[in-house]
This record gives C-alpha cells, sequence and structure tokens, in this order.
C-alpha cells in the first residue's frame, strides 16, 4: 500500500481495493485488518519521529525538497540548467523588439508573448503540485504583473527623483 497515506500525508489517497460482490465479506475484513496495521504502524511512526528529532528532520526535508543527505548535486549542472531557463524565459519579451521596427507595436507584442509565455509557465507548474491548472496559470500571470507594476513605480520614482 502507499506509505504516504498509512502515515496520513495530507493529499494521498488511500490505496483502494477492487473486489468482486461475491468477496465482500474477505475484503471487509481485509479492510480492516489493513486499517489496524495502518494505524499501528502510524503510531509507531509517530512515537519514533517524536522522539528522534534528527530522523524527523531528515524525513521532513526528503518528503518536502526531495533531498537526501547522501545526494550529490552538481553546482556546475545547476547553474548551467539556471542559466539556460534564464535565457529561455527572457526570449518572449525580447524576441518581439527583433522583428518589428516601431518600438511601441514591440511593447505590445512582447507584453502579449510575455503573458501568454507566463501563463503557459503557470499552467505547467500543477505538473508537479497537481493543482488547479487555470488558477495557477492565473496567479503565475498575477503575481508577475505586481512584481512588474512595483519596478514600474520604482522606476518612475527614481527618474523624477533625478529631474530635480
Amino acid at each position: 500500500s502507499n506509505l504516504f497515506s498509512l502515515i496520513g500525508i495530507p493529499g494521498s489517497s488511500p490505496h483502494i481495493c477492487h473486489a468482486n460482490v461475491a468477496d465482500s465479506t474477505a475484503h471487509s475484513s481485509n479492510v480492516t485488518s489493513s486499517a489496524k496495521e495502518a494505524r499501528k504502524l502510524r503510531q509507531k511512526m509517530t512515537q519514533y519521529y517524536g522522539s528522534n528529532p534528527d530522523a524527523l528532520l531528515k524525513i521532513m526535508i526528503a518528503l518536502e525538497f526531495g533531498v537526501i543527505d547522501g545526494e550529490t548535486r552538481s553546482p556546475f549542472v545547476a547553474g548551467g540548467s539556471s542559466l539556460a531557463l534564464f535565457i529561455v524565459g527572457s526570449l518572449p519579451s525580447v524576441i518581439p523588439f527583433v522583428c518589428v521596427t516601431d518600438s511601441i507595436s514591440g511593447l505590445i507584442a512582447s507584453g502579449i508573448a510575455t503573458a501568454i509565455g507566463l501563463f503557459l509557465v503557470g499552467a505547467v507548474k500543477t505538473w508537479a503540485t497537481r493543482g488547479n491548472m487555470w488558477l495557477a496559470a492565473l496567479e503565475n500571470l498575477l503575481i508577475t504583473a505586481a512584481g512588474g507594476g512595483v519596478a514600474y513605480g520604482i522606476g518612475v520614482g527614481f527618474q523624477h527623483l533625478m529631474s530635480e
């Protein structure tokens, strides 16, 4: 059965058994036995992790971040991946200025391309988070728009400060 559902991690679905109507009594007995075993295991794990804070910290890190102490990751691969993703992420806002001669048209095309890109990134994010695709996409777009508004405000304020 699923370890996450056994230890009661939120969002995990319990193990579902498919049985025929003819053996429903055996199925009921197995489910009851399974529930008792799950309860006992959950109690043992709670007692163990309650008395062992280092083990609790390690399992929390492993479950939350997918990182295990013995695991080593290359800083060069992480840096290269970050660089590549940064470049790919900046393309929707830069390419429109290469394709048009008018800066207003470039700004409009860049804004539309960036909004579409942010919306898609928010939607793809649900692959990992298992959330609502439309809500995550809109959330990503709105948070970035708010950040852009703050950056614009700081720029206007700085320009006003320098012009005096």
